[in-house]
């Protein structure tokens, strides 16, 4: 049978609890970490001891590795597949995510992180919606093995840093905070300008040319936009206050309606009405 070294990486048997899984994560990533370890390896280490911990404490994952066992890795032990990757200088996020399949999340207890060990404080990267970012909201995240919910304030922005207060490492009698640096999923509908939003809708024919009405999804909701006669491809109509909230002021921006006109496949329409369109429509 194929050897369980993901186990070993971890110092811990097979039949380990969650809380003897979590216990062990946080001893050995304490002392491997590279802010306090610069021995040669112990960034290679760190980087092994977090995936370890990111299969074995995920239920899905642990089932599928303790049914194939290093044969996953190519019948090597986890140490030797790492290595043979290039150490510490390879995406081993990318390449767990082809085994197991799902997100792993930089090998920081869920996340990218890092400690700050003189003071306790915690600094990690966080990836929201998009959504979530304009409008506020609470995301779940995972750090040092525990489980947390956190507060998004509604306007942040990309690459701003929110500070979660004694959410960090005991340090002496110090508690440390916990500080994420928000990074902002991009929107398939969506573009961003401080508090303003721009998003494309589409028209018919007829309704650009006679004028007419167009129902609209917006992040709160749905609008109904009166679309005069002679519309144009491109022209933008503002909704007020249906755009993001700007953290500073609270005060809502605004969203730019940009309307895509659609042309209708000529096969389609009245032969009389192409006859009369072909002979009447200006060149």
């Amino acid at each position: 049978m194929a050897g369980k070294s993901l186990y070993e990486t971890l110092g811990i048997e097979q039949n380990a609890s969650s809380d003897e899984i979590k216990r062990a994560y946080r001893r050995l990533a304490r002392k491997y970490h590279p802010d306090i370890n610069k021995e040669a390896g112990a960034e290679e280490k760190f980087k092994e001891i977090n995936a370890a911990y990111e299969i074995l404490s995920d239920e899905k994952k642990r089932r599928q590795y303790d049914q194939f066992g290093d044969s996953m890795f190519g019948n090597q032990s986890f140490h030797d597949f790492t290595r043979s990757r290039g150490g510490a200088n390879f995406d081993l996020n990318d390449i767990l995510s082809q085994i197991f399949g799902g997100n792993f999340g930089g090998f920081g207890g869920g996340f990218d992180s890092g400690f700050g060990f003189e003071s306790g404080d915690i600094s990690a990267k966080l990836t929201i919606p998009f959504e979530t970012a304009a409008l506020g909201g609470e995301q779940s995240i995972m750090i040092e093995g525990d489980s947390m919910r956190v507060k998004i304030p509604a306007g942040i922005n990309e690459g701003e840093t929110l500070r979660i207060r004694s959410r960090g490492r005991r340090v002496g009698k110090r508690q440390g905070d916990l500080l994420l640096k928000i990074s902002v999923e991009p929107s398939a509908e969506y573009t961003r300008n401080g508090s303003d939003l721009s998003k494309n809708f589409t028209i018919s024919l007829k309704a650009a040319l006679f004028g007419g009405k167009v129902n609209i999804k917006t992040l709160e909701g749905e609008v109904t936009l009166k679309v005069p006669a002679g519309t144009k491809p491109a022209q933008k109509f503002r909704v007020r206050e249906a755009g993001a909230i700007d953290r500073k002021s609270g005060v809502k921006g605004d969203l730019f309606l940009v309307a895509q006109v659609a042309i209708p496949n000529v096969e389609s329409l009245d032969s009389a009405l192409v006859d009369l369109m072909r002979e009447k429509l200006p060149e």
